[in-house]
Parts: structure tokens; C-alpha cells; sequence
């Protein structure tokens, strides 16, 4: 790429906003567009300002010095432009799709009130992925009111929290038969149940939802596939989130589950790239914020000159902190959690102090673990499996990383 070329991001979320402040940092400004009202923010800690920890400035990121609102609807990769909502067409010699993901919003009854399923939601049901879903949840909500929360990983368990926190009675009704399966084994899921149980949230496992029933546009109860209902005033869809692909597909980029990129985060179209949730690099599609910004990095390199830089993958570790009434829950979780056979296992538990640590050892080589409560040690677990090396035979050092509180 030359110095003079004009490079656009599409996307301000992390991804997108982490993009073009390197870029501007190495002396190859991008204009970044982005759709929402508000300022970019972090997306990761909306769950804290739905518990009234932060407010929503306090999330706000940086913003790059070239920035622009407005809806792209279209990409002309004859011309090299995009076009926005509004009729404004805008040249590139590089464009980034930084687009993130939607919500999934599952097929139930009653669940959407017109055929647009993003602004068709009852009154009292929100999505939970946007700043202002995360605002009108927090305007919603109050002491007494009954919340159900839909789906147990991440998200769901993040949302229940929070809406724990402001008073409200809550019921989170996960499909599967245990909270954030994938991220954690049987054990650490039975921690976060006990944590979220303790803060007064009722959870269902093994419960699938069958239908969202409203009175007059407004939701009422939330009825289970074994005729169960329960009462409602808010209910919050958690199912997953899907990468927003659309620009990429209508553009007639390669698109299956992502928008498929190389190393170089280069799509189909050698002047196009794609970064963070949108993207999926080797099969793979992260859907993390260590991910995105490590993409948005190597990107930043390759477009400001380096011809040497080159994504290859992350390996990702999910940390979560649910802050309670008197202290927080931590986890931490890496890898493969769950033991193949012939896997060699080390596990550490304290059921009094509810904290659970366990590792998982293949050839020689640590392929995963999950930390719950004290996380003192997986800093040093973390650099272990992301150095992939063989660990010694006999084991001592491996169960020093497990019990030492200095490693991180």
C-alpha cells in the first residue's frame, strides 16, 4: 500500500475504532464510519453500566481524529466507494469491514410485532448488544420487576447479573443443560449457577422457550415447551450474536459463516479487508475482543507498510467478573477444558472459598483449563498453553503453575 491511498473503516466498535487509531498513530489516517448515535464505547462492559457500576461515558473509546456517522447500504468495488443512507458516496483505495455482529433473535411466538425483525421487538423485549438496548433496559428495569433472561453463556449470565444487581427478580432459562457450556466444564458451570442463585436469580437449565405472550404490544409471561409460564415485565434475549455479513454478501465477497479472509485479513477482494466478528480467518470466527484487536493491529502494520505483518490466529482466553453484593466471582477459562481420553487431568477445588481450578494435559503440552474465584495463577497457565511447548515430565512445575498466586 502507498502512503497516499485513502483507507475507510466501516465499523466502530472495537475492531473498527482500535484500526484506526493505530493507523493514525503510524502516520496512515483512516476515516471511519460508523452508525450509531452515541460515541464509540466498549461493548465488553455494557453489562456494567446495566448494573449502574459505570456510566456510559466511562465505557466511551478513544475516538480516531477522522470519524463520520452514517449507514453504509452499499460497495461499489468497480468504483472503489461506499454508499451511505443518506445519498453521501465515499471513495476508498482500502476499505475495512469492521461491521461486528448481530443478536440472534430466536423464531418464537409472539417474540416480533411487524416483518423488521431489529425494530420489531414487543414492548419489554430487548436484544442486548447495542448501547441503546443496553439503555432502555436500564430505564426499564426496577426494584420488584420480573425479568427472564433467554440463554445461559456469556451474555445471558452477564445480563441475569446485572439485573440482579438493580433489584429486579430474575429468571434465566438456558436450552442446554448447564450456564456458558462453551466455555466451561460441568464444575465451573456449577459455580456460576451457585453465584448467580446466591444473588437471588432463578435458574432453568434444560428449559426451552416456546413463546413470548403480550397484551396489547407489551409482554406478559414467557411460556416454556412444557406449558410452564412465567410472568414478565422485561425479558431479555441473550441467544449468541451473528456476524453482520450483508455489505460483504450483496458486495458478492466470499461470505460463509464470515466474511472469509487470509492472513493478511484480505477478502475475496485483494482491496477489501475484514477484522473482529465479522471476520473469519482460517475456518475460525472469534466472536472476542482479544481476537479483534490483535486483527485490527497486525491490519494496522500491513496498511501503514509493514509488508511482513500477518495475522495468524489467536489463542483466546475469556475472562469474566460478576461484582456481587459483598465480592466479586471471577473465571477465567482457556482452551480445551473438557478431557479427551487419554487426556492427563489436574484439578484443585475449595468448596468453602467456591474456587475450582483445573487443567488439562495432552502430550505433554497444555491444551486448556478453567479457573474459578482466586485467578492468581493464570497469567502463568495462559503463557504456558499460548507457548504450546512440552511441559516436564514429571510434573512439579505443572502443579506449581496451578497453585502458585504469583503467576499472573
Amino acid at each position: 500500500m502507498t502512503s497516499n491511498e485513502r483507507v475507510v473503516v466501516i465499523g466502530t466498535g472495537l475492531a473498527g475504532v482500535r484500526l484506526a487509531r493505530r493507523l493514525g498513530e503510524l502516520g496512515t489516517p483512516a476515516l471511519l464510519i460508523g452508525e450509531e448515535e452515541h460515541r464509540p464505547y466498549n461493548r465488553v462492559l455494557l453489562a456494567e453500566v446495566l448494573a449502574g457500576r459505570y456510566s456510559p461515558e466511562v465505557i466511551a473509546l478513544p475516538a480516531p481524529a477522522q470519524a463520520t456517522r452514517g449507514r453504509v447500504v452499499g460497495i461499489d468495488r468497480d468504483g472503489r466507494t461506499v454508499e451511505c443512507a443518506d445519498g453521501t458516496v465515499i471513495a476508498y483505495d482500502r476499505l475495512v469491514l469492521a461491521t461486528g455482529s448481530n443478536p440472534v433473535l430466536p423464531p418464537l411466538r409472539g417474540l416480533f410485532t411487524g416483518t423488521d425483525e431489529q425494530h420489531a421487538l414487543p414492548e419489554g423485549v430487548h436484544a442486548f448488544r447495542t448501547m441503546d438496548d443496553c439503555l432502555a433496559l436500564s430505564k426499564a428495569v426496577r426494584p420488584g420487576a420480573k425479568a427472564v433472561v433467554i440463554g445461559g453463556g456469556l451474555l445471558g449470565v452477564s445480563a441475569a447479573r446485572a439485573l440482579a444487581l438493580r433489584g429486579a427478580q430474575v429468571v434465566l432459562a438456558q436450552q442446554s443443560e448447564r450456564l456458558m457450556e462453551r466455555q466451561l466444564d460441568p464444575a465451573a458451570s456449577k459455580l456460576v449457577k451457585r453465584h448467580l442463585t446466591d444473588l437471588g436469580v432463578e435458574v432453568h437449565t434444560e428449559c426451552r422457550v416456546r413463546d413470548v405472550r403480550c397484551v396489547g404490544g407489551a409482554v406478559r409471561s414467557v411460556e416454556m415447551a412444557d406449558g410452564y409460564a412465567l410472568d414478565a415485565d422485561l425479558v431479555v434475549v441473550a441467544c449468541g450474536v451473528r456476524p453482520r455479513v450483508g455489505l460483504a454478501q450483496a458486495a458478492g465477497l466470499d461470505v460463509r459463516k464470515g466474511v472469509v479472509v487470509d492472513d493478511e485479513l484480505r477478502t475475496s477482494d485483494p482491496h477489501i479487508h475484514a477484522i473482529g466478528d465479522c471476520a473469519q480467518h482460517a475456518g475460525v470466527l472469534y466472536g472476542l475482543a482479544t481476537p479483534a484487536l490483535e486483527q485490527a493491529d497486525a491490519l494496522a502494520e500491513l496498511l501503514a507498510g509493514d509488508g511482513a505483518a500477518r495475522y495468524t490466529g489467536t489463542r483466546s482466553l475469556t475472562r469474566l467478573t460478576l461484582n456481587g453484593h459483598d465480592s466479586p466471582f471471577d473465571l477465567a477459562a482457556f482452551g480445551e477444558t473438557e478431557a479427551l481420553p487419554g487426556d492427563d487431568v489436574v484439578q484443585l477445588a475449595d468448596a468453602t472459598r467456591g474456587t475450582y481450578r483445573k487443567v488439562v494435559v495432552r502430550d505433554d503440552r497444555l491444551v486448556g483449563g478453567v479457573l474459578v474465584g482466586e485467578l492468581g495463577t493464570v497469567g502463568a497457565l495462559a503463557r504456558a498453553w499460548e507457548g504450546a511447548e512440552p511441559l516436564p515430565s514429571d510434573g512439579g512445575p505443572l502443579l506449581h503453575l496451578l497453585t502458585n498466586d504469583g503467576g499472573s
